[in-house]
């Protein structure tokens, strides 16, 4: 079956760290160019980072540059989102994108909860 998988989402305190993964399965994930996005109640889709194929290229968005990485183990088919100093404005529905050529696939979400 092809599909993404998140996990690694909960509930945090404000400054606390969690680590997202995205696993592949039924396609080979190194071929993609990977984005996380999430979406909050009541906003548009936000895109966080981005990481190429190769993993050597990246992007964030300004507002989580210096608190997320994102990361891949191809060999794994896996792509990672560590994120620290977490905010009450990072509470979302985090979603993997991958994307090559005409083909993407989309992950299913993982809620992340930023709260005290």
């Amino acid at each position: 079956q092809t599909q993404l998988v998140e996990s690694g989402g909960g509930l945090v305190q404000p400054g606390g760290s969690l680590r997202l993964s995205c696993a592949a399965s039924g396609f080979s994930l190194g071929y993609y160019d990977i984005s996380w996005l999430r979406q909050a109640p009541g906003k548009e889709r936000e895109r966080v980072s981005c990481i190429s194929s190769s993993g050597g290229s990246t992007f964030y968005a300004d507002s989580v540059k210096g608190r997320f990485t994102i990361s891949r183990d191809n060999a794994k088919k896996t792509v990672y989102l560590q994120m620290n100093s977490l905010r009450p404005e990072d509470t979302a529905v985090y979603y993997c994108h991958a994307v090559w050529i005409l083909n993407d696939y989309w992950g299913q979400g993982t809620q992340v909860t930023v709260s005290s």
